[in-house]
């Protein structure tokens, strides 16, 4: 809606894992790398972690540009499958032929050994790449190292990438995956941009898509930092809304107030990422306000039963001496 506005022939911000929108930031080319080193090195697996949104997609879709022409690929976008299940999509993804309605795992796995065996012998190599990998559970983890046995003397036959989240390197980590573990040769944890990294991050993008000016000035650049986190999902996200912010305003610029609207309809006005919640002083000043009203009420409940206390502590008294008078009245 906002391109023909600015002069943009693609939207810049998109979420989609496009390649040629990467920017290639240290830690990025640094990701990039290691999957490269992982594949030229013929290891059984390599491993890239990230937090969500970090681009680890991104760093993946690149690295299958430049992936040789002989290479087969089986791209697994959904991992949360049973062993079963697995070895019929990668079936599926090398096109691997098998019996309708099979589930014997040992038919599956000799069909994929013949397929590997072949494809070595006309000189290609079998990739499976496997996304959101911290969703595998520990039994499918193992089959997927069991397909990784099958090797020359120089070479294995299948080689594993793996992206996922923080929690994958502590699923690897657990005893019964300590074989899996060992066999990762190249490894890679892929943080956010850093705040000097930020302004690159824009202009590449900008550029990308047919912008050379600026739309973001610094102080905005900023704030988006602090809102953010660095974190170029989160990033795309709230540029795009800001952007289309601009265009209903009419402004040629993103202002840090524009962006602070748009925050408030990306994230929500009551909590936005980067920014401190309010709920625990809500919290706080209503546990305090609770605190003061139970001390009044016991208060007010002493100062009216002070009276009662004195009287009941009288009473006894006057009756002692009305006593002692009545005594004396009748000796007399």
């Amino acid at each position: 809606m906002y391109k023909e506005y600015f002069g943009l022939k693609e939207e810049p911000f998109s979420i989609a894992p496009d390649p040629q929108f990467l920017y290639m930031s240290g830690r990025h080319r640094e990701a990039l790398a290691h999957l490269i080193y992982g594949m030229k090195a013929d290891s059984g697996f390599v491993l890239l972690t990230g937090e969500v949104g970090t681009g680890k997609t991104t760093v993946c879709r690149c690295l299958l540009g430049q992936i040789p022409d002989n290479s087969e690929i089986a791209f697994i976008l959904n991992p949360k499958l049973s062993v079963v299940e697995l070895l019929a999509t990668i079936c599926d993804e090398l096109e691997i032929a098998y019996p309708a309605n099979n589930h014997s795992v040992k038919i599956f796995i000799d069909r994929i050994n013949l397929y590997l065996l072949k494809a070595h012998t006309e000189g290609k190599r079998t990739v499976l790449i496997i996304d959101e990998a911290q969703n595998l559970s520990i039994d499918v983890l193992e089959q997927i190292r069991l397909l990784t046995n099958l090797e020359t003397d120089k070479r294995k036959l299948l080689q594993v990438v793996m992206l996922g989240q923080p929690e994958l390197n502590r699923l690897l980590n657990q005893p019964e995956l300590r074989q899996l573990s060992q066999r990762v040769t190249a490894r890679y944890h892929l943080e956010p941009l850093s705040k000097d990294e930020l302004e690159g991050y824009l202009t590449h993008r900008l550029a990308v898509a047919g912008v050379e000016r600026p739309l973001f000035p610094v102080k905005t650049i900023a704030k988006l930092y602090t809102l953010t986190g660095g974190v170029p999902r989160l990033i795309n996200l709230l540029c795009d809304r800001a952007l289309l912010g601009a265009y209903v305003k009419g402004e040629n610029l993103v202002s840090p107030a524009l962006l602070g609207e748009a925050a408030g309809e990306v994230f929500g006005k009551k909590s936005q990422p980067g920014e401190p919640s309010n709920r625990f002083w809500q919290w706080s000043v209503v546990a305090l306000l609770s605190l003061i009203f139970i001390c009044g009420v016991v208060f007010l409940f002493q100062l009216f039963r002070q009276p009662a206390v004195i009287m009941e502590k009288q009473q006894p008294a006057h009756k002692i001496e009305s006593t002692a008078d009545m005594n004396k009245q009748n000796n007399g």
